[in-house]
C-alpha cells in the first residue's frame, strides 16, 4: 500500500475514459431499436400482434452490480523453483492452476492450489486478477506474498453482473390473456470475455438471456431475441447469472399484464403454467404458506414470482410496507423450492435465505454507476447491502421430489426483485422497471 501510495502514474484513459451511466443506458436504448439474434421462435409473433385485441410495452433495465463479498479479494503465493504453492478463496482451481503455471513457466501439476473458505464468491471468485497479482509479487521479490485487496479496489475493479436493457410487448386476447409475447435484450456477454466469440450459440449468449428465453407460460406465439452491447464495463458470473436480472424483468412483465387483464397475478400464473408441473407446484405451495387471498394487516402488501434457474424451480412471496417517505420495508419472504432429490434440507434452507438477503440488496440497494470511465461507488458507505436490522422473517418450503438434485446456491436470488416489486405495485400503483428502487420514485 504505502509503495502504491508513493507511485506517480500518469494515466491514458482510453476510449472509455468519457463513459457514462446515462451514455451506456442510450447505447442499450438505440441497440434495442433493432432486431437481434433469436434466442427462442414460437409461432408467429408479428401475425398475432397484429391481431390482438390489445398490445401492451414496457422496457425494464438493471445496472451493473458488484459482488461485494465480505472476505476481501485476497490470495497468497510463494513461488519457487521447481514449484509454486497459492493459498487462495477460489471457484476455478483449474484454471488457478493454469494461471500459475503460464506465468512461472512451471508445469501445471508443479502448481499446487490450496483452497480456503470463500468468505463469499457469488462468481467474483471465479476471476484470476487476485491470483495473478499474488503470483506476480511472489515470483518478483523470490518469497511468499499476500495479495489483498482494499474494499475499494474491490468495489471500483470488479467484473460486475452485467447491466441490461429489455424492450418487451404482449398481444392480449379479448379476455386478457397472452397471445403473443416479444422480448429484446440489449446486453454485455460474460460467456464471450470468459470463453471467446466461440461461446455464442447462433449470436445468443444463452447466460444474457436465461429468465426471458425459457419461460414456462402457456404463451402460443413468443419471440425473443438478442443484441449484444459492449460498453465496455467488464463484467462475470454474479450470483444467478443472467437469471439474476431476467427473473426481474419477465416477472414484472407478466404481473403487469395480469394487472392490465384486471386478474389475480397468482391466479394468472396458474393458468398459464398449468403444463408446468414444477414451476406450478412450487408457486401453489408458496402462494398456500403465504395465505395468498387472505387480508392483511393494514398497510400490508404482498408480490408473487416464480423464475426457474439452474434446473431448479424457486417461488417466493414477499410481503411489504411502503412508508409515506418512500421507504420500502420487507416483513415477510415466503419461498418454495422444488430442486428435485433432497440430500441435506438445512443446505438447501441456508441457501436459500442466503440467496434472498443478496436478491433483497440488488433489489432495493446496490447498483453501480459510471461517470467519466469511474465506478462512482467505493464502500459500504455508498455500495450499501442488506443490514441484520432489515432482515425480515423468511420461511422456506421444499417441495419433496425424487427426480435428480440440482442447484441450490443461486436460484433463490430471481424471484427476490419481481417479487419484491409486484408488491409495490400493489402497494402504490407505481410500477417499477429500473433498478435499484428508490425512495424518491415512490414517495
Amino acid at each position: 500500500m504505502e509503495g502504491r501510495r508513493a507511485l506517480d502514474i500518469k494515466w491514458d484513459e482510453g476510449p472509455n475514459g468519457s463513459l457514462t451511466s446515462a451514455g451506456i443506458r442510450k447505447l442499450f436504448a438505440e441497440r434495442a431499436e433493432k432486431p437481434g439474434a433469436v434466442a427462442r421462435k414460437d409461432g408467429d409473433v408479428p401475425a398475432a400482434m397484429g391481431t390482438a385485441d390489445r398490445k401492451i410495452d414496457a422496457v425494464y433495465e438493471a445496472p451493473y452490480q458488484a459482488h461485494v463479498t465480505m472476505e476481501p479479494m485476497n490470495c497468497t503465493a510463494d513461488v519457487g523453483a521447481g514449484s509454486c504453492d497459492v493459498w487462495v478463496p477460489t471457484q476455478f482451481q483449474t484454471v488457478n492452476q493454469n494461471t500459475a503455471a503460464k506465468i512461472t513457466g512451471l508445469k501445471p501439476e508443479q502448481v499446487h492450489i490450496h483452497t480456503t473458505y470463500l468468505g463469499g464468491g457469488f462468481g467474483r471468485r471465479a476471476e484470476q486478477d487476485f491470483v495473478i497479482e499474488a503470483v506476480e509479487s511472489s515470483k518478483a521479490v523470490g518469497a511468499p506474498v499476500q495479495v489483498t485487496f482494499s474494499r475499494e479496489d474491490d468495489v471500483q475493479h470488479d467484473m460486475y453482473r452485467p447491466a441490461s436493457y429489455c424492450r418487451f410487448s404482449a398481444g392480449l386476447d379479448a379476455e386478457g390473456w397472452p397471445v403473443a409475447w416479444n422480448a429484446r435484450i440489449a446486453s454485455p456477454s460474460i460467456m464471450t470475455r470468459f470463453f471467446g466469440p466461440g461461446a455464442l450459440k447462433n449470436g445468443v449468449d444463452e447466460s444474457s438471456v436465461e429468465g426471458v428465453s425459457d419461460i414456462a407460460y402457456a404463451i402460443p406465439n413468443l419471440l425473443v431475441d438478442y443484441q449484444l452491447t459492449e460498453p465496455g464495463i467488464p463484467v462475470g458470473f454474479w450470483r444467478s447469472v443472467g437469471a439474476s436480472q431476467n427473473g426481474f424483468f419477465s416477472e414484472s412483465f407478466v404481473d403487469e399484464i395480469a394487472a392490465a387483464s384486471g386478474k389475480d397475478p397468482y391466479q394468472f400464473r396458474r393458468k398459464l403454467l398449468a403444463t408446468a408441473p414444477r414451476h406450478l407446484g412450487v408457486l401453489e405451495l408458496a402462494a398456500a404458506k403465504a395465505d395468498w387471498g387472505k387480508p392483511l394487516a393494514a398497510g400490508r402488501f404482498r408480490g408473487i414470482a416464480v423464475v426457474k434457474a439452474f434446473d431448479t424451480y424457486v417461488a417466493e412471496v414477499v410481503e411489504i410496507s411502503v412508508a409515506r417517505e418512500g421507504t420500502v420495508q420487507v416483513h415477510r419472504v415466503v419461498c418454495a423450492v422444488d430442486c428435485g432429490r433432497v440430500i441435506n434440507p438445512a443446505t438447501v434452507e441456508a441457501q436459500m435465505q442466503g440467496a434472498i438477503v443478496y436478491g433483497l440488496t440488488a433489489a432495493l440497494k446496490g447498483g453501480i454507476t459510471i461517470d467519466r470511465g469511474r465506478v462512482q461507488q467505493s464502500n459500504f458507505s455508498d455500495y450499501d447491502l442488506w443490514r441484520m436490522n432489515e432482515m425480515p422473517h423468511v420461511e422456506v418450503h421444499i417441495v419433496p421430489s425424487e427426480e435428480s438434485p440440482t442447484g441450490c446456491g443461486e436460484p433463490g436470488v430471481p424471484p427476490v426483485a419481481p417479487a419484491v416489486c409486484n408488491a409495490i405495485f400493489a402497494a402504490t400503483g407505481k410500477r417499477i422497471r429500473s433498478l435499484p428502487v428508490r425512495a424518491e420514485d415512490l414517495v
